[in-house]
């Protein structure tokens, strides 16, 4: 066994081309090249383009970083599997739980109640880019927020590309917690390592990375749907309507605040987008618009007359459906944030305990669902010993359910039951050379994506005691698998090429010359941020390449006679990110095919990428100050 540890440990250099970290981070980027050339000039599928970067990310790490064979590997499969479990899991069951609603009617349901409350345009398009756009962002994200609010839009006789603008604009703000808050996630997962002591520190960095991104954007919260009407109708119009826009943003910032800082990413988006459609339904039972603001092809309105929308869409969206009808399709939305809260009542404040996890005041098992589903976790004091296998103290690399936690196969020496890592950080990066473990945790029943799989299941019993049948379900879920088959690939390639650059040092060559910008690095974390929205269309992806690089960036720069802090840069990151979203050329595609304008998308890049800079400088402005005028704001780990 020794000799295989002196042929395959392997300790990680930062610059590797004649001691030049210049030349070494041009070439460790080539990853990310390769990425943009493909996705944004080629516009090669998403899939080949990820696969072909996550390969060049492979073998650099051997060529260049000396990385063995063996090791790489492993890294590389490592990050594949991250991308699958948890993070493709909460994708399909997320898109799954949306396509239920579908089958069942409810969405149509949902989308008519909103298009009923207001003949305004103006009013209309908060309704639905901005509230139920974010609404959608939360429980599906990847794109389906763009696609089915532009689609709306049109059918209500919105100009197609003005429609695609807008929901493009829309879709920035609600993003970083998109789809059961994968994005925050992810992050969460490849940073608890840099910004905490280990794997096992996941979640305490995960709530922190929430928090922070949560003292970010609810400032743009409250800007977006200003922004939107502006550019919709001019400053004047939107005045006119100002309690609507104040209500919309005013409450989504409020809960997205509230939630991210006090319950966690997963429902951030779920609930701030239906207390503010609730806000603005209600406002407009005591408030109207003193003018009835339309378009030229719109008929004259009268008084007290709806304007006639010229599109078949948009006279299906008048069909009457009764009160109940509405509730009952609204409690599909209302099951999906009970579940999940019951799932995470463990990480509340009132039952997590204080400090956090304390088990002398933390509420225990088995009222304790998050504990009962973590069973087994190290260092999981409420329950420490799993259903299924041995205690983790026991043997670390036995099978566990319903938590397993283990170093992948290939990147450790010894046995299972004490494995030893392989990998070692050096200074620069770290005080002293540290193990650096490539690990892989299988939380079967906690995962989010598990408990929005667990508010499917509620949610079509429901549907089965009026009267659905049971092959819908499992129709719908062969589906849903089929129409993510190549995004699913996608997330795990790109989860590759972090993985491989992180574990090979290549990320931390590029880490030590963005600290070479100092002071003003918070500002440029908010535009690599957007840069990597803009090469992937994803807050998940661009968190997924960049946010390790934020948190080791952080650890090289010092402000104030103290490192600069990686909770805020790697927030920062995902901030950032969401305003790159609307020049995404695959957001730009799937905008354009939403309103059935394919071939526009030059067209809608050319409207939307002032506000995209403009947006993007302000969330970076926005860290700045937080560095330097109030860095109580910042949230503190450990």
């Amino acid at each position: 066994m020794s000799g295989a540890v002196a042929i395959l440990a392997f300790h990680q250099v930062y610059q590797p081309l004649g001691g030049s970290i210049l030349l070494s981070a041009i070439v460790a980027g080539i990853p990310l090249y390769v990425l943009f050339v493909m996705l944004a000039v080629l516009r090669l599928p998403a899939w080949m383009s990820a696969l072909t970067a996550m390969l060049s990310a492979a073998v650099l790490a051997a060529l260049v970083w000396g990385m063995p064979f063996g090791l790489d590997v492993s890294a590389t499969t490592e990050g594949m599997a991250n991308g699958l479990w948890p993070i493709s899991w909460i994708v399909l069951n997320a898109v799954f739980f949306h396509n239920l609603t579908i089958a069942s009617g409810d969405f149509d349901v949902i989308r008519r109640s909103l298009t009923r409350l207001t003949g305004d345009r103006r009013v209309q398009a908060l309704l639905v880019a901005f509230c139920f756009g974010a609404l959608m962002e939360g429980i599906a994200g990847f794109g389906a927020p763009v696609a089915i609010s532009a689609a709306i839009l049109a059918s209500l006789g919105f100009e197609p590309i003005s429609a695609a603008v807008l929901a493009l604009l829309a879709n920035t703000a609600p993003v970083a917690f998109g789809s059961i808050g994968i994005p925050i996630v992810t992050l969460g997962l490849l940073t608890a390592p840099i910004i905490g002591h280990g794997a096992a520190d996941q979640t305490p960095v995960t709530l922190a990375l929430s928090a922070m991104v949560g003292r970010q954007l609810p400032i743009f919260s409250i800007i977006i749907p200003a922004f939107l009407i502006v550019v919709l109708a001019g400053w004047k119009r939107m005045v006119e309507v100002l309690p609507a826009v104040l209500t919309a943003g005013v409450v989504f910032a409020v809960v997205q605040f509230l939630v991210s800082n006090f319950i966690g990413p997963e429902l951030t988006d779920v609930l701030a987008a239906l207390v503010s459609m609730a806000a603005v339904a209600l406002l407009l039972r005591v408030w109207k618009p003193k003018t009835l603001w339309g378009f030229a092809a719109d008929r004259a309105a009268v008084a007290g007359a709806v304007p006639r929308f010229r599109s078949v869409g948009a006279a299906v969206a008048q069909v009457v459906d009764s009160p109940a009808r509405v509730v009952r399709a609204y409690m599909m939305y209302v099951i999906l944030v009970v579940v999940i809260l019951i799932g995470q009542m463990g990480n509340l404040p009132f039952f997590s305990g204080s400090p956090a996890g304390n088990p002398k005041n933390a509420l225990h098992t088995p009222a304790n669902i998050t504990a009962d589903l973590k069973c087994g976790q190290p260092a999981f004091k409420l329950c420490p010993k799993p259903w299924i296998g041995p205690s983790p103290t026991v043997d670390a690399g036995a099978f566990k359910f319903p938590f397993w936690r283990f170093q992948w196969p290939g990147s450790y020496s010894g046995t299972s039951a004490k494995p030893k890592a392989l990998i070692s950080q050096e200074p620069q990066i770290v005080k002293a050379s540290t193990p650096y473990p490539v690990t892989f945790t299988w939380d079967f029943l906690s995962a989010a994506g598990s408990l929005v799989l667990f508010a499917s299941i509620v949610a079509f019993i429901v549907m089965a005691i009026r009267g659905a049948p049971l092959r819908l379900f499992f129709a719908t879920y062969g589906r849903t698998l089929r129409q993510l088959a190549l995004p699913i690939m996608t997330i795990a390639f790109i989860l590759g090429i972090a993985a491989v650059m992180n574990f090979s040092g290549m990320t931390s060559t590029l880490a030590l010359l963005m600290a070479k910008t100092g002071a003003v690095f918070p500002f440029f974390s908010a535009v690599i941020g957007a840069l990597g929205v803009f090469l992937t269309g994803s807050d998940t992806a661009s968190n997924t390449l960049f946010g390790p690089m934020q948190a080791f960036t952080a650890n090289q720069i010092m402000v104030g006679g103290h490192h600069l802090n990686p909770i805020l840069t790697a927030g920062t990151n995902s901030s950032g990110g969401v305003m790159g979203k609307m020049i995404s050329p695959q957001n730009l595609s799937v905008g354009a095919a939403g309103v059935n304008r394919v071939g526009s998308e030059g067209e809608i890049f050319r409207r939307t990428i002032g506000y995209s800079l403009i947006l993007t400088a302000a969330v970076g402005v926005v860290a700045m100050i937080e560095v330097y005028l109030i860095p109580g704001i910042i949230p503190t780990f450990g």
